[in-house]
């Protein structure tokens, strides 16, 4: 089999809701000939929507072109099982995720109708990989990762609601007292939940709440989770793209040899209204084709068994535990 790469999150769907995307423009970093270029065997692909107004029209809609880019001539909807078969060799494996709770339940109704809808969502897509409860901001169920609220009322019922459906939760976008008591609330449940933070970097080497703190990093790796490295400038370093590898020795330091795994983020920024933070990629992180002279660093600064479990074995050997 050729050295494939996995990578935990992109933005894909979302950018799929305009009116002018398509599946090959190159101002995306995970388009498809980057994916192609890079070997992607598996991108899980986020559906996102932002707290207010209409959150889950744009959830459904992006569960519905989920469904439509499996029946892509270069999609197949990814398992362990098939991804070595000769017809899927050329093509990129994909999997859904959910990136903010929002995108199936907004602020004002019923929990009942926006579990119907992830229900929806889950039948749409066929698999959701992880959850991630909130985005930036709080909302019903949480705070974000720039919030301070903890884990809500609604929270704990969205935990009790997917606790036996073999779905990961997410902390990439979880304020700390969140990650805290997602962690206290599985426990004292006695939940065997999948915990990963699909696309966050490690607070000691860059300051920035989207990063882990060292004791959210441990328990996660405790936990057999998986941390997927952000390639985001802001979550690495502003000036120096080669302190990626400093984000994974320190994970290496935590004991996280079997926990580090690619979660880029690529998602269209070249209209973000934020200009000072353009462009949101380092040139040798920009793309998804940027994969195989990643691995050959890490290789190179690493081992060829650090490169293998970064790049591909340690999530296959998470979806293989967790179903």
């Amino acid at each position: 089999m050729n050295m494939i790469n996995i990578d935990l999150h992109c933005d894909l769907l979302y950018y799929l809701l305009r009116s002018n995307a398509a599946l090959d423009d190159r101002e995306i970093g995970c388009s498809l000939p980057f994916l192609k270029e890079g070997n992607v065997g598996l991108q899980v692909m986020a559906i996102y929507s932002g707290t207010g107004k209409d959150s889950t029209v744009y959830g459904l809609k992006q569960s519905r072109l989920f469904s439509e880019l499996v029946k892509h001539e270069n999609f197949f909807l990814f398992n362990t099982d098939n991804y070595k078969n000769h017809e899927n060799e050329n093509r990129v494996g994909v999997i859904a995720s959910i990136e903010n709770a929002s995108s199936f339940c907004d602020e004002d109704e019923s929990l009942d109708t926006g579990f119907k809808k992830l229900e929806t969502i889950i039948e749409n897509t066929q698999k959701v990989l992880y959850i991630g409860i909130t985005h930036h901001l709080e909302n019903r169920f949480g705070g974000g990762n720039n919030a301070t609220a903890g884990l809500k009322d609604d929270g704990k019922v969205l935990i009790d609601y997917i606790s036996d459906r073999k779905i990961a939760i997410d902390l990439a976008h979880t304020s700390d007292q969140l990650a805290y008591d997602i962690f206290n609330y599985i426990d004292q449940k006695g939940y065997s939940i999948p915990v990963l933070a699909s696309h966050s970097n490690y607070r000691t080497v860059c300051k920035n709440n989207r990063n882990l703190p060292d004791e959210l990093a441990k328990e996660v790796i405790r936990r057999k989770g998986l941390i997927g490295l952000n390639f985001i400038m802001d979550y690495i370093d502003l000036e120096h793209p080669e302190r990626l590898y400093k984000h994974i020795q320190y994970g290496l330091d935590l004991d996280g040899k079997e926990a580090i795994a690619y979660g880029a983020d690529y998602f269209y920024w070249k209209d973000h209204p934020d200009t000072s933070r353009h462009p949101f990629f380092f040139p040798e992180h920009a793309n998804a084709a940027t994969y195989p002279a990643i691995n050959k660093e890490i290789e190179q600064r690493f081992s060829h068994e650090i490169m293998e479990k970064i790049s591909h074995k340690n999530v296959l050997n998470f979806i293989e535990r967790n179903g």
